[in-house]
């Protein structure tokens, strides 16, 4: 039987690395891109000192590894199928052949995971809660000889009376789960758990005055982006935990050993069964499509793009900007516009919306062109608009090359700072402190020099709409800039402005 129940478990394990590392990678880049972890005692503080901040600091913790999409991947399945362990564990007692139901919970934190704002956090407020529930239930109680060997059951009341504090500040208010988890196994008083809600409440009131709403501290702070929406599905993974406990509890009969891997096996098929298919029903491949062409051009991924674009043409807003990013960048985008599918002018440089996402590939756009302080205001918009107020390990990056190539030394080194406390941008933040000031070096950088000779050399104000003076402007200033050539082209051509298609290339023609 146990050898059963680790298969079943390694297979689910595998379902989730799967899923992640092949289906839905984009989406784990995704989430790495909106958070910035750092290595710094100021960060780590302001995170665990707000109820459930040890959860939220392990989620955040855990998604920097989403740089690398396998990783982030293996460490979404460790987590999921810790939880099934750990709920299976709380059942063993139990037996009956309810194990098989240990995967639900499982497979609705892995439906929570499907948005692209669900947290880790949140995964990891369930998992340490359970993990709490099954160490509790390591502490033994007073038999019914009262042998003055064993505890007195005051000893689980304290230990429960103190749970309460200390479980809201590592996990946040799932930690209720923790206190439901005893009914189905202890008698209490009524006045027991009277109290204990009472001190529950008395926590919340008492945390009012951190810097977080009131309705957040009963909802969550950090288990979704959205702060005024309720995570349904994790609330229901969690509860689901306490219900099959019920249900195990008061439904369970003797059995024997046969009939009960039948029973554990029906329930293990039917759960993976419905599970699958409701995972692959509620996937949103649609936007992870999207997020892929914004993680090439993030890269510069150029090629990569052009053999995507030739396979599949992409027909939204984001994706066209990426693939006329690219054929740009390639020199192809004058001769091959209409190849491909086109949003009018706005398939080139869109206007700029007040969000967190749609932004960032246009900024690429404006930084290849050189329109450096635009990609700027763009970034640093986009990254104040992140919803859960973290800062961006992709915004700060792209910020400190914009001052640099600007010349604001200062400012590029205050994001390189922050850069260098973390894991997997300090190489880059290191190499990149040691231009600051140094123009001999920045001159004959490949990207950063050409950038410098590309940027408008007069002042002007320019709004968030893109318009024909201002990439005539940039062409003009330096008529090297081959990328701000074909943006003009093209934007001449799909405005249908014949007349200064032809001055265009009147103008080019002479200087040839």
């Amino acid at each position: 039987m146990k050898n059963l129940r680790g298969i079943y478990t390694l297979l689910f394990g595998v379902a989730v690395l799967l899923f992640f590392g092949l289906a839905y990678p984009h989406h784990l880049h995704y989430q790495e891109q909106y958070q910035l972890f750092l290595f710094d005692s100021t960060y780590v503080w302001d995170i665990v000192r707000l109820p459930g901040g040890v959860a939220d600091l392990l989620g955040r913790f855990c998604t920097q590894f989403f740089l690398y999409a396998w990783v982030g991947a293996l460490i979404i399945a460790l987590l999921l199928s810790a939880i099934q362990l750990l709920v299976l564990r709380l059942f063993s007692p139990l037996g009956g052949g309810w194990e098989g139901a240990s995967f639900i919970p499982s497979f609705l934190l892995w439906l929570f995971l499907l948005d692209e704002n669900a947290l880790l956090g949140g995964v990891w407020a369930v998992l340490l809660t359970l993990l709490a529930s099954c160490l509790f239930a390591l502490v033994p109680e007073r038999p019914d000889d009262q042998s003055p060997k064993h505890p007195t059951p005051w000893l689980r009341l304290i230990l429960l009376f103190a749970a309460v504090p200390i479980l809201y500040w590592i996990v946040g208010p799932v930690c209720v789960v923790f206190f439901l988890l005893q009914i189905p196994r202890h008698k209490y008083s009524i006045w027991y758990y009277g109290a204990i809600v009472l001190l529950g409440i008395m926590i919340v009131i008492l945390s009012t005055h951190l810097p977080v709403s009131p309705r957040s501290l009963w909802t969550g702070i950090h288990y979704y982006r959205y702060p005024t929406v309720i995570p349904v599905l994790l609330w229901s993974a969690a509860l689901s935990v306490f219900v099959l406990a019920l249900i195990a509890r008061f439904c369970n009969k003797p059995a024997t050993s046969k009939s009960q891997n039948l029973k554990t096996l029906i329930l293990c098929a039917l759960c993976f069964l419905c599970g699958l298919c409701a995972v692959w029903k509620y996937s949103n491949l649609k936007a992870e499509k999207v997020m892929q062409y914004d993680f090439m051009a993030r890269h510069q991924q150029w090629n990569r793009i052009l053999a995507t674009i030739n396979a599949e043409k992409p027909n939204n807003q984001i994706g066209v900007t990426v693939q006329n990013l690219a054929l740009g960048m390639h020199g192809l985008l004058a001769d091959h516009l209409f190849e491909f599918n086109q949003n009018g002018i706005l398939g080139l440089l869109p206007d700029v919306q007040s969000d967190a996402t749609s932004p960032l590939p246009t900024a690429e756009a404006f930084y290849q062109l050189g329109m450096i302080n635009v990609a700027q205001r763009t970034v640093f918009e986009a990254q104040e608009a992140i919803l859960d107020f973290q800062k961006s390990g992709r915004c700060y990056k792209r910020l400190a090359q914009t001052n640099l190539i600007n010349g604001n030394y200062e400012v590029a080194r205050k994001y390189l700072t922050a850069l260098q406390k973390t894991l997997f941008y300090s190489d880059w933040a290191n190499e990149t402190l040691q231009l600051l000031g140094n123009e001999e070096a920045i001159a004959k950088h490949p990207e950063y020099g050409h950038l410098r000779k590309s940027v408008y050399k007069d002042n002007a104000f320019f709004s968030d709409h893109v318009t024909p003076d201002m990439l005539e402007s940039l062409y003009f200033s330096n008529k090297d800039n081959s990328l701000a050539y074909q943006y003009l082209v093209a934007y001449y051509i799909l405005t249908n402005d014949r007349e200064r298609y032809n001055k265009l290339l009147l103008n080019t023609s002479t200087k040839q």
